[in-house]
């Protein structure tokens, strides 16, 4: 259904866990994956790359192991750096390749504040040739260490796969930082995307597995034929109606007060998201081609503004 809304989606699948039974403890939290399953468990990726496919559905991208460092997830699995190396040159990459498999892979999909991961894993050559990218959270470290990677590895993507809202969520205070952090801060540290959690939950915040999140606010809650519209989708929906795919991030000035961040979209326009992140109402000007518009935002407030360019 959603596929016939927007043919165009992209889908990222990321895995939790390996089947207990190839895990160091056979359990579905925790433990590690098995030496002796390496081969067993990267056929798991094509499999499923390829019922997809056979349903019309076409996997983009995986990432190797969601949260690799965080081993208390109702699923989780620990890979360490050099483990994620060893699976994806001698397994998961060559598999690919065999099988026909174009989707992209992509390493660490934990938080900024363990840069060392993927540079680990892209240091290692034989594994770096069939990654296409790092992807990041922010539940540690700064936004702007995901430069850091991206210094050490310009040929290779970045993407932002995973932020939380905690229900009951604060609408005011969860669109100034996750507009702030991830729509302008991911952006400009090189991020292609910004994904942020649950698309939609009951009023629960369900369904999720035993010990899983219970407090993860969907973009949509769903109670009955209701729905509501939470802080997450407001927060992607200011970029995506107009930021569309194609489009390629512009140098802007940095400004404390107002943080923002500027593309040239495929549709032949200039756009730029500017938050207020300041207690008081501000007015600014915004100067492009040497033309200027004056604009004013109430604190907190995100505005998208868009120019035509001129041929």
């Amino acid at each position: 259904e959603i596929l016939n809304i927007n043919p165009n989606i992209k889908i990222m699948g990321s895995p939790w866990s390996a089947p207990t039974w190839m895990k160091t403890n056979n359990n579905s939290i925790g433990g590690s994956l098995k030496s002796i399953y390496y081969d067993a468990y990267a056929k798991y990726f094509v499999k499923y790359i390829q019922s997809m496919t056979e349903e019309g559905i076409t996997i983009d991208a995986i990432t190797v192991q969601n949260e690799p460092l965080h081993g208390g997830n109702n699923p989780s699995m620990v890979m360490q750096p050099n483990e994620q190396a060893t699976f994806i040159k001698n397994n998961l990459g060559p598999m690919f390749n065999d099988s026909g498999i174009n989707t992209k892979i992509i390493i660490y999909d934990h938080n900024a504040d363990r840069t060392d991961y993927p540079i680990t894993v892209l240091n290692d050559p034989m594994a770096k040739q069939y990654i296409d990218g790092t992807a990041f959270h922010l539940y540690g470290g700064t936004i702007d260490d995901l430069s850091l990677v991206h210094n050490a590895h310009p040929d290779r993507n970045l993407y932002f796969t995973e932020q939380w809202i905690g229900a009951p969520g604060n609408f005011e205070q969860d669109i100034k930082w996750h507009v702030r952090e991830l729509i302008i801060g991911a952006t400009r540290n090189w991020c292609k995307n910004v994904i942020e959690w649950n698309l939609a939950a009951d009023e629960n915040q369900e369904p999720h597995t035993p010990g899983g999140c219970d407090r993860c606010l969907g973009a949509l809650t769903i109670t009955g034929n209701q729905v509501t519209r939470n802080p997450a989708y407001y927060v992607i929906a200011h970029a995506s109606k107009f930021v569309r795919p194609g489009s390629q991030r512009v140098y802007s000035s940095v400004s404390i007060e107002l943080p923002n961040v500027a593309f040239n979209t495929s549709e032949n326009q200039y756009v730029i998201i500017v938050l207020n992140d300041t207690n008081e109402q501000k007015s600014f000007n915004i100067s492009i081609e040497e033309k200027v518009i004056n604009s004013t935002l109430s604190s907190g407030a995100v505005g998208t503004y868009i120019w035509d360019i001129e041929n």
